[in-house]
C-alpha cells in the first residue's frame, strides 16, 4: 500500500510558487548563477550579505525556493528560515561586536525583491560626543529618530568587495 502512494507522487510537479524565477536575483544567487558573499547555507537556506547594506554585517536569509510572500512559505522551509536567522543573528553579534540587532522581513509592502528574505540588521552604535557626525556605524544622540533613519538611509552604498569578504569570513568563523 506505501509504495502505491509513494508512487502515485513520485514525479508530481512542484507547485509553480516553488520554482525558480529566472529574473529573480535570489534565485540566480541560490542557482549559482549570481555573485554573493555566503555566510551560511544548508539545503533549504541560504544567507548572504546584503549588496546594499544598511550597515556592516547587515545579512539576508532567503529560502532555496521561490515564494513570494512570507505567509506562503511551507512550513519545513520557514522552520529551516527561522532556525537560519537564530544562527545567522548570534554569528553577526560577535563578528561585529555589537548584541543590538533589527530582524525585517517584508511581505509586498517594501519588499524589493519578490522572494521571502529576512534582513538580519547590526545596530547602529551610539556615542556620547555632541560633535560627532553620522558616519553609517555611529550617530550622535542628538539625532531625532527620523533624522537618523534619513541619514542612514543615504549613507546607504554597494558592499565594497574587500569588506564584504572580511565580513562574511567573520560571520562564518562564528557559526
Amino acid at each position: 500500500m506505501t509504495s502505491f502512494i509513494i508512487k502515485a507522487h513520485a514525479h508530481r510537479a512542484a507547485p509553480d510558487s516553488w520554482k525558480p524565477e529566472p529574473g529573480c536575483p535570489f534565485c540566480r544567487i541560490i542557482h549559482g548563477q549570481a555573485p554573493a558573499f555566503k555566510v551560511y547555507e544548508t539545503e533549504k537556506v541560504i544567507a548572504v550579505l546584503d549588496i546594499l547594506p544598511l550597515r556592516p554585517g547587515h545579512t539576508l536569509v532567503i529560502p532555496k525556493t521561490h515564494v513570494a510572500r512570507v505567509s506562503e512559505l511551507p512550513p519545513d522551509f520557514a522552520g529551516a528560515i527561522g532556525e537560519a536567522v537564530s544562527k545567522v543573528a548570534h554569528a553577526i553579534t560577535q563578528a561585529m561586536d555589537n548584541t543590538g540587532l533589527n530582524v525585517v522581513c517584508n511581505q509586498e509592502y517594501a519588499q524589493a525583491v519578490p522572494h521571502v528574505h529576512y534582513h538580519i540588521i547590526p545596530a547602529p552604535k551610539f556615542t556620547d560626543s555632541p560633535t560627532e557626525d553620522f558616519k553609517g556605524d555611529h550617530v550622535t544622540l542628538a539625532l531625532s529618530q527620523k533624522e537618523m533613519h534619513k541619514a542612514e538611509y543615504e549613507s546607504r552604498d554597494e558592499l565594497d568587495q574587500e569588506l564584504g569578504k572580511d565580513i562574511a569570513q567573520r560571520i562564518r568563523a562564528r557559526l
